[in-house]
């Protein structure tokens, strides 16, 4: 029998993509989403709000509760839009408007200042009260344009460092596997692999 584990999330593309991450180290764990009432995302780092997330899914639900607050990282703009990439171009989450406001922010910086990095930071919050919080990165650039059609929200203008010159994409063009093999989610999980095992 598969044991539940709640993700605090009512996107998804983040179930399906925590749950194939997941299947790699622990079949035996089925994530589901969370249908309980949003948290307010007060903190102002992405341990704080994925605390918060995940306490509220585990009261909510009774599971072992994962919650996964991650964003894109720019150097040139000191970091941001981190805790408020979802909310860059305001407060609808509109991935399109965030994205093309970003790009438009940096048109005019050249490719050497584009470094950005994507951050994960997944908590774990068990029934019994036991919390732990670990931190994937995933470093890169970011285009001027976006390309491919896969991934979500600024995976198509995201470069990941270490790709052939002359051959590098952006995440919107690698395949489900590559992205979940090397993102910055996948990271975070390896370091969560060993703690699942108090599930």
């Amino acid at each position: 029998m598969r044991m539940k584990v709640v993700l605090a999330t009512h996107n998804p593309h983040k179930v399906a993509e925590f749950q194939q991450i997941v299947a790699q180290t622990r079949p035996d764990l089925e994530i589901v989403g969370y249908d309980g009432p949003e948290p307010i995302e007060d903190g102002v780092t992405f341990a704080e709000n994925a605390l918060i997330k995940a306490r509220a899914a585990a009261e909510h639900t009774g599971l072992a509760a994962l919650a996964d607050d991650s964003g894109i990282c720019v150097d040139v703009l000191g970091g941001s839009p981190g805790v408020f990439s979802a909310y860059w171009a305001g407060q609808k989450k509109d991935a399109v408007a965030n994205l093309e406001l970003l790009l438009d922010q940096l048109r005019d910086i050249a490719d050497p200042h584009r470094s950005a990095h994507f951050t994960s930071v997944i908590a774990l919050v068990l029934p019994g009260g036991t919390e732990h919080v670990v931190e994937g990165a995933w470093p890169g650039r970011l285009a001027h344009a976006p390309s491919g059609g896969g991934g979500f929200g600024y995976d198509p203008i995201f470069i990941p460092e270490g790709q052939p010159a002359g051959a590098e994409r952006s995440v919107g063009e690698y395949s489900d596997e590559e992205k979940q093999a090397q993102s910055h989610r996948a990271r975070a999980f390896a370091e969560l692999a060993p703690l699942l095992a108090e599930v």
